[in-house]
């Protein structure tokens, strides 16, 4: 079974901070489905049901849950849609038009963060990880990530945060305010100590906005780890690794053994 990256609830939040503009300007809802969404449900997509229904993904306070228009447009139902042979018709639309998009949405968040670049940017595989400079297992990860690293076949995008001691998060702001940060964090992973001085306010911040972004998906571990991949129907997910990945976990990550 696919790992999904975030918790459903912490994703919500990112896919609010996102949408929660354009939702302005989407096309009316149904009478009776807008008026779930004044009790605090959430739409996040529209789709074809049998029977004549209109479907709607939805959530609340955390909890996924479908929606269904009658054909009459007048009422709508609340559950699970089930065939005469009993399969649950709902789980695969709930997949799809929920979880899909939240997570679509939560790459978005993650290419929008502040990250320090390793490896070559043209490297067909892109992985994020939430680094600390303090974190002995970030340091593991940077020093087995090497062979795909220098074989131009991935590039680890570390969103630097301060988390684990006082010292990281002027550490880590350092680092995203390095004139070369690259060259910066290569040389702290070999060894050197990190000269931390004085750093802009907008370099500040982009370490607190970091933070910001760790605590609203619901992560708890550095490093942790996200990259994407396509399942067999074609549809591209996203999966994490909290911690440092075991062997096999490790190549997946990487998109193979080296």
């Amino acid at each position: 079974m696919l790992t999904l990256f975030f918790r459903l609830t912490p994703l919500l939040v990112a896919f609010s901070l996102l949408t929660g503009q354009a939702a302005a300007n989407q096309t009316p809802l149904p009478a009776p489905v807008d008026a779930l969404t004044e009790r605090g449900i959430e739409i996040h997509s529209q789709f074809s049901a049998p029977g004549g229904l209109t479907g709607f993904g939805a959530s609340a306070q955390g909890r996924e849950m479908a929606i269904y228009l009658t054909p009459d447009g007048e009422h709508a139902i609340v559950g699970t849609l089930m065939d005469s042979e009993g399969n649950d018709l709902t789980a695969p639309q709930l997949d799809e038009h929920v979880r899909a998009p939240l997570e679509a949405q939560t790459w978005q968040l993650l290419e929008e963060s502040h990250w320090i670049q390793d490896g070559d940017p043209q490297a067909p595989r892109v992985v994020y990880t939430f680094t600390d400079p303090n974190c002995p297992y970030c340091q593991q990860l940077w020093e087995a990530a090497r062979p795909w690293i220098e074989a131009g076949e991935v590039q680890l995008r570390h969103i630097m945060v301060g988390i684990l001691k006082a010292q990281s998060p002027a550490q880590a702001a350092a680092l995203l305010g390095d004139d070369r940060p690259s060259e910066a964090l290569t040389a702290h992973k070999l060894g050197e100590e990190i000269a931390v001085s004085a750093q802009p306010r907008d370099i500040e911040q982009q370490v607190l906005d970091n933070n910001q972004l760790f605590e609203e998906l619901g992560l708890y571990a550095t490093p942790t780890s996200a990259f994407q991949r396509r399942t067999q129907e074609g549809v591209v997910r996203i999966e994490r690794i909290e911690g440092m990945p075991s062997q096999q976990r490790l190549e997946e990550m990487m998109g193979g053994a080296r």
